[in-house]
């Protein structure tokens, strides 16, 4: 991975079912690249209808009125809200300034992945996901036999040996 200065947009995805530390390992790992001087990303799939505005508030009540599209700023953050889902490329592109961006998610999509490994279900992820770049399994997870894929597995809680590997992609 190039240094930060060569504004070079990386892109890593965090896969695995639910309850395997995708969110840790990307608030993790988040740390680690904004401690060597990255721009970060980050981009989060939600399976579910998720609420980001508080209903009553006054963007709240642009959304319910009827608005395509509201920003709202203040002197410390900026948010766009958009009444409509975003393809993960569109998501992306609009994170021109980010040196390295981290997704929770989107398993089908092609980018580097690291796969949390905790059970034995998580097999079957490593015959389903495309460009497993490394596997972060948990203490009683049964690696046995994953050597066969020819990926690299670090225990999750070694955040340090995954940012390096990350780096080196």
């Amino acid at each position: 991975m190039q240094p930060p200065s060569a504004r070079h947009k990386h892109v890593i995805q965090i896969v695995g079912y639910k309850n395997t530390g995708k969110t840790t390992l990307v608030c993790r790992l988040t740390e680690h690249f904004k401690q060597a001087g990255y721009i970060v990303g980050t981009i989060k799939r939600d399976a579910h209808d998720f609420q980001i505005d508080k209903p009553g508030s006054d963007t709240w009540q642009h959304q319910a009125a009827g608005a395509d599209l509201t920003a709202i700023t203040s002197s410390k953050r900026t948010a766009l809200l958009k009444a409509h889902p975003e393809t993960l490329e569109q998501l992306i592109a609009q994170m021109d300034e980010a040196d390295v961006i981290l997704i929770e998610g989107f398993k089908t999509a092609n980018y580097p992945k690291i796969l949390m490994f905790r059970t034995e279900a998580d097999n079957e992820l490593l015959d389903q996901l495309m460009n497993t770049a490394a596997i972060a399994y948990w203490p009683e997870a049964n690696i046995n036999g994953i050597s066969r894929f020819g990926i690299p597995a670090v225990p999750v809680d070694q955040t340090d040996q995954l940012f390096q590997l990350i780096t080196a992609l």
